[in-house]
């Protein structure tokens, strides 16, 4: 009885030192005498000292409350980082297996981990561009993970990782492989030879490559060993796993030739070209597979930017197109105001999902709106049928007129084609140049 008196008068005293109640200034010198009273109890004659150990952590005394905490998140220097992820990993060397106590200490290894890694960046010291190999490369500032290293095939881990993009090819690479690349940049062969491969998988054999990868020269095979040879069915050439990720793209050649648009197997660096081409307006396909016009009904509807060319002479001579800048409805496709036979593979891959078509009738209403009911002066602009001149105000675009191709007069389709006779305008200019040029014969009197 005497022990457990003394234990409960220690518990009183050292587990509730913040209860006022327990210290009234009339019990005070109660307090001071069971205070210097209070001490780890003896153990009765009997008891074994195994109970020791129980009896202390009983007590809560078998942790540090007021200790430095593990992981030592007030580091502020590299070297006080370091001393606190060696502490860090003995404590989960410490802790057992499996335990949340040894979770919650990897999570906070993690975090001093990425802290000594912001602290060893060396991002103010590395430039913000650098040029190598024709790339311009842009350090990035993006923490996204979601990107892969071209050069190492590997994940970019933007959190903990400095990278670079290229602005023309977009190239991107670690800070680390930057000295290590060998491939130029697409953007100046773009720049410099801007046309397409017109052969379907141009194959020459993998032993006319000396059975080695078509870009950076390593050995490959067919079975795999020490490379997998992977075919690009844009070149038709064959590459290594490192420069072939069997990347899908969509093979101009097939498209000009076949109407095939389905996406095709090509090596990285033929998939930036591709990329970097798809709207670039180099295929004359009237030249290239004039037969494509007679098959492909999706090609007929887009005739009607040959009728766009008719309309740009009004547009730049009225102030009022001008100001509201109706020209600028097709900027990301300004090749179609300036001729009717370039086409990019954007352009055709439009027609084949039946957007262009679309795009184009709505821009060739508003064109037309424009010059025959909302401005006058293009209004004043228009042509009457000099063969029958009946009917309203002819104009070139219109479906039901025909232009010649000498003079640019506009008639009724009806009209010029029965007509034997040729242009009017043109019979009259004709008669001008002719009377223009006879010149009278010398006076025989004189």
């Amino acid at each position: 009885m005497e022990y457990d008196e003394k234990l409960a008068r220690f518990r009183q005293v050292h587990l509730n030192p913040f209860n006022k109640q327990q210290h009234e200034q009339g019990a005070g010198e109660e307090a001071l005498d069971i205070t210097s009273q209070a001490r780890l109890p003896e153990l009765p004659p009997g008891e074994p000292e195994s109970r020791c150990p129980e009896r202390v952590m009983d007590l809560g005394l078998s942790e540090d409350h007021f200790a430095r905490p593990v992981g030592l998140f007030l580091a502020s220097d590299v070297q006080q980082l370091r001393q606190a992820i060696q502490e860090c990993k003995q404590v989960i060397l410490d802790l057992p297996e499996h335990s949340e106590k040894q979770k919650d200490a990897v999570v906070r290894l993690i975090h001093l981990r990425l802290k000594l890694q912001e602290l060893k960046d060396p991002n103010e010291d590395e430039p913000n561009i650098r040029v190598l190999l024709e790339h311009r490369f842009y350090k990035e500032k993006s923490k996204s993970v979601k990107q892969t290293c071209d050069k190492c095939n590997t994940v970019i881990w933007g959190l903990i990782q400095t990278w670079y993009t290229c602005t023309g090819c977009y190239y991107r690479c670690h800070s680390k492989c930057l000295n290590l690349i060998s491939k130029p940049c697409v953007r100046s062969k773009v720049s410099h030879q801007a046309e397409y491969e017109l052969n379907i998988c141009p194959e020459a054999g993998l032993d006319s490559q000396d059975y080695r990868c078509a870009e950076c020269r390593a050995p490959i095979s067919l079975r795999g060993v020490p490379s997998e040879a992977r075919q690009c069915d844009y070149t038709g050439q064959y590459y290594c796993s490192h420069c072939h990720w069997n990347d899908l793209a969509v093979i101009p050649a097939r498209v000009v030739h076949n109407w095939d648009f389905e996406p095709r197997k090509v090596s990285r660096g033929s998939m930036r070209y591709l990329a970097l081409m798809m709207s670039r307006p180099v295929l004359r396909l009237r030249e290239i597979n004039p037969l494509l016009f007679n098959y492909v009904e999706e090609l007929v509807e887009i005739r009607l930017r040959q009728d766009i060319l008719l309309m740009k002479p009004y547009f730049i001579t009225c102030r009022e197109a001008m100001a509201a800048r109706l020209l600028l409805q097709l900027q990301d496709r300004q090749h179609f105001v300036e001729n009717d036979e370039m086409y990019s593979v954007q352009d055709l891959l439009d027609t084949h999902t039946g957007r262009l078509g679309c795009s184009l009738a709505e821009t060739h209403t508003l064109f037309a709106k424009h010059i025959k009911l909302d401005c006058e002066r293009c209004q004043a602009k228009g042509f009457v049928c000099e063969l029958c001149r009946e009917g309203d105000v002819l104009f070139p675009f219109d479906s039901h007129t025909s232009v010649c191709a000498d003079c640019s007069a506009v008639f009724h389709r009806d009209c010029y084609y029965d007509n034997s006779t040729t242009c009017p305008r043109c019979a009259r200019l004709t008669l001008r140049k002719q009377s223009l040029f006879q010149e009278p014969g010398p006076d025989l009197d004189a």
